[in-house]
């Protein structure tokens, strides 16, 4: 009870900061707390710490140094404490970071910290948090696999909401797999779920190095949808749900007017439909209790179908993609089309996880069981 409420203590030590200075989600701490006080609790020790070095800090490249070794200590702490504890919880991750941007952004260093300073603080508390500096591979395995995983989402219709891909993301990074005499490094990150996240790039900027140098044996993105696994074949372009982002931004796309989204300030570039080069029958035979389903069904502004080639969408407007209208289809789309204008020969896809209800963590067990196991089963065709 006493460590509780010295992290409540902890959450609300910046209250006097007007809420107008947070972001949307930094301004859900609060009710976080309220609805579940062990998640926020989780990494109090070491957000409770970052704060104290934060108001001793005296210059922007002790705070930068500080923001780097915090950032990935927290991510490796994550990774570590969701093997250890097997509670299955990716909340604990996000909500620290949210804990951990609230003070960069509402408590004074001893240094006078410039706006232009301040967020290149929190984009590398972003980035280290989320793993990107940790995509390293080290084990000496036959093949090497990215995955990405989301943040929690639809925070407001569920303040307690986990996310299955985050937890895969959590629990296999850096694990090493194998099937038939082959082997392959996992290396994974997070990724947020913002529209403008999306809009300024953050795809790309992750994916292009390694459609570049064609370095890595398969890219797999992964999020919550259905009731099964669906293997989204034709991720389409545009947005048309209504859905908030995080940030509670609603872009405006509908499924009567989809929109175009953006990368650097220009509309994104190609063609209204791709597809994706998962091996899918490999993936198929990966045994669990869901159906590993082969997704073709899209939506234009015709018609809702499956067609069985990319070449029956040409001069199709997209509507849904075989993922939907939102960020989930979104980021397949985004590293296919990006993996085809590099040219590479990664498999690329993307794999909708079955959805759950809040926090499931014997469910989520289970998911992240399969996942593996269609990991495992396609790496005798890379």
């Amino acid at each position: 009870m006493l460590k509780l409420l010295f992290a409540s203590s902890l959450i609300f030590s910046s209250c006097s900061v007007l809420s107008k200075n947070l972001t949307t989600e930094e301004q859900r701490i609060e009710a976080a707390t309220h609805a579940m006080p062990q998640v926020l609790m989780a990494f109090a020790d070491e957000v409770n710490q970052f704060e104290q070095q934060w108001k001793s800090l005296n210059n922007f490249r002790h705070a930068t140094d500080l923001i780097a070794d915090y950032s990935s200590q927290l991510w490796l702490n994550a990774k570590q404490r969701i093997v250890t504890t097997k509670n299955y919880d990716d909340r604990e991750l996000y909500w620290a970071r949210l804990l951990s941007s609230k003070i960069i952004r509402s408590v004074k260093p001893k240094f006078i910290l410039s706006v232009a300073e301040q967020n290149n603080l929190l984009t590398q508390l972003e980035k280290g948090s989320r793993g990107h500096n940790d995509l390293s591979f080290t084990k000496g395995s036959t093949k090497k696999i990215i995955l990405t995983g989301f943040d929690p989402f639809l925070l407001d219709k569920n303040i307690n909401q986990s996310n299955p891909s985050g937890v895969a993301a959590l629990l296999l990074d850096g694990q090493v797999i194998n099937y038939q005499g082959i082997s392959a490094e996992i290396n994974t990150v997070m990724v947020p779920v913002r529209y403008a996240d999306f809009d300024q790039g953050i795809i790309e900027a992750l994916l292009a190095p390694y459609y570049a140098l064609n370095n890595v044996d398969m890219i797999v993105t992964v999020s919550m949808g259905r009731k099964d696994f669906d293997l989204e074949r034709f991720p389409g372009k545009r947005r048309s749900v209504t859905a908030p982002d995080n940030a509670n931004i609603i872009f405006g796309g509908t499924q009567t007017a989809p929109l175009l989204p953006s990368l650097n300030n220009q509309p994104l570039p190609g063609n209204e439909f791709v597809q994706f080069s998962l091996p899918v029958a490999n993936m198929q035979q990966a045994q669990g209790p869901y159906k590993v389903i082969d997704n073709h069904k899209i939506t234009t502004l015709e018609k809702t179908y499956e067609p069985a080639t990319l070449a029956e969408l040409q001069n199709s407007i997209a509507v849904n993609g075989s993922g939907g209208g939102y960020l989930s289809n979104e980021i397949s789309y985004r590293s296919i089309r990006l993996r085809n204008q590099l040219n590479s020969t990664i498999p690329t896809g993307h794999i909708h996880t079955p959805r759950i209800q809040q926090f499931e963590p014997k469910t989520e067990a289970k998911i992240v069981k399969q996942i593996t196991a269609m990991l495992e089963h396609s790496l005798n065709a890379l």
